[in-house]
């Protein structure tokens, strides 16, 4: 249980792009509610898919608008700008979650960083389930997104809200490398990007392409 818990502020710490360990609640610097934002047109169909192609193999996720429609339609504006292409799964917790949300650049990091207004949560946070993750901070998601390896019900009450699933591939999801488990720095991932990860941690598994399906 401690170490459940031990993971899970970690989780909500993956956004803020602090550090990893003790010094990551210190050194983040969530952005204020007020400073969060709904997009201004939505594009995204009420639901639709994206194929992802990693260096472990290829899965696919399914996005419905009505679980939540900010990370919806946030999601599909990232895939759209090809923004995950080359991130790294940065943080892999068997059993837990495998998380990515860096881009390759810090430079394209930086560009898409701004947070956006919180979601209900309106579906479990059950295996295959796929949400943004967060700081403690409400109106807090940017970027990182998480894949739940397990039935990770707690994480409801906390606030996080699944947008969509893996349809298709959750072997190639459960198979991304984790034996690196949580060491990769996040304050040196958001600095420094797969320059970074590429350097210090060589068999990180990666996102070769995102892609909305047709």
């Amino acid at each position: 249980m401690q170490r459940v818990l031990a993971v899970t502020l970690l989780l909500l710490l993956a956004a803020c792009g602090g550090g990893s360990g003790n010094n990551a609640a210190s050194s983040a610097s969530p952005a204020a509610p007020s400073a969060a934002s709904a997009p201004a047109v939505a594009e995204a169909p009420s639901t639709y898919r994206v194929d992802f192609v990693t260096s472990r193999g290829s899965f696919v996720v399914e996005v419905d608008r009505a679980l939540a429609p900010v990370g919806a339609e946030h999601f599909y504006q990232l895939v759209k700008a090809g923004y995950y292409d080359g991130a790294r799964f940065y943080r892999v917790v068997p059993h837990f979650v495998v998380q990515f949300g860096a881009a390759a650049d810090p430079r394209v990091t930086q560009k898409w960083s701004a947070p956006i207004l919180d979601d209900p949560v309106k579906a479990t946070n059950a295996r295959g389930t796929v949400a943004f993750a967060a700081t403690q901070a409400p109106n807090s998601r940017s970027t990182h997104v998480f894949i739940n390896l397990g039935n990770n019900a707690n994480l409801d009450a906390m606030g996080f809200a699944p947008f969509g699933r893996v349809v298709s591939g959750m072997d190639v999801v459960d198979a991304i490398y984790a034996g690196y488990g949580e060491r990769p720095d996040q304050s040196q991932i958001a600095a420094r990007g797969n320059a970074y990860l590429q350097k210090d941690f060589p068999k990180l598994d990666y996102i070769r392409t995102a892609r909305i399906a047709p």
